[in-house]
């Protein structure tokens, strides 16, 4: 990422959450593993997308869903990619548009950057294991599916998932359908990035992806710890202990930090080694 784009992205971040241009920001992280991206031939793609979805949309929420669904999903082909789930590229915004196919994250960010772009209120939900969105208009409202097409959830629906994924311990909760603001969908999208390079072994992009989350959540000392953790993975003894470090006091009654304290003391015998 070039200082510009990191400039850009503080300054994106920094706004009150209704200012934060979801898609903009979206890209600006994709510039960590795209440097030369260009954003604004990206954004006029979804400019262009809206203004062709913007004067066939009703007042329901039925309507909507279906002329943003039809768009989408038929007209441009964006589908889930169930095939290479774990794909880095999935998680950027620029490859999702290029390539038509994402997770459930990032297609929820395209409908949310084409839905508001043509008028229409979306909000991000993050539900446990899976991202949706809830189309909002003034007859009502709908929670909706980009990884599945387009497809409309009941709470129900929700609840089944949970069962799915949790077997049966997790019950659906009001607070897991509240709106998802901006800031913490970028982190979640990062968050999910990370995992799969940390899978792959890949720290290197794992520590570029923990350095963003840092700069997206300063307050944020488990973001913090984890970087510390990939730092430790490089042998960047010295920075890994002082970020642990960092952790422990923030957090000294965490259970995870008797272990840490263990951790720090041998990451600094090992930078002490290396002087």
């Amino acid at each position: 990422m070039t200082e510009s784009h990191r400039r850009q992205l503080i300054d994106m971040v920094a706004r009150p959450e209704d200012e934060v241009d979801l898609a903009r920001a979206s890209l600006l992280v994709a510039c960590d593993e795209y440097p030369e991206l260009e954003l604004d031939p990206y954004l006029q793609r979804l400019e262009t997308m809206a203004a062709a979805v913007r004067g066939r949309l009703g007042d329901t929420p039925e309507a909507v869903v279906a002329g943003l669904n039809h768009l989408l999903f038929e007209e441009e082909g964006f589908r889930g990619n169930t095939r290479e789930y774990y794909d880095p590229r999935n998680s950027f915004l620029n490859d999702v548009l290029d390539r038509r196919t994402g997770i459930p994250i990032t297609l929820s960010t395209v409908y949310i950057a084409v839905g508001r772009r043509a008028g229409v209120e979306v909000h991000g939900v993050g539900l446990p294991g899976h991202f949706v969105v809830r189309v909002v208009t003034a007859g009502g409202d709908a929670l909706v599916d980009p990884f599945n097409g387009g497809t409309v959830l009941t709470p129900q629906d929700c609840q089944d998932r949970l069962d799915r994924i949790y077997g049966g311990r997790l019950r659906m909760a009001a607070d897991m359908l509240a709106p998802c603001p901006p800031r913490a969908v970028l982190a979640r999208t990062l968050r999910n990035l990370k995992a799969i390079y940390l899978k792959a072994d890949d720290h290197t992009r794992a520590l570029r992806t923990a350095e963003l989350l840092v700069l997206l959540n300063p307050g944020d000392v488990e973001e913090v710890r984890d970087r510390g953790l990939v730092l430790a993975a490089l042998e960047c003894y010295a920075l890994a202990a002082a970020d642990l470090e960092a952790y422990v006091q923030a957090a000294p009654h965490s259970p995870e930090t008797p272990p840490l304290r263990a951790r720090i003391a041998e990451l600094r015998h090992k930078a002490a080694r290396l002087n």
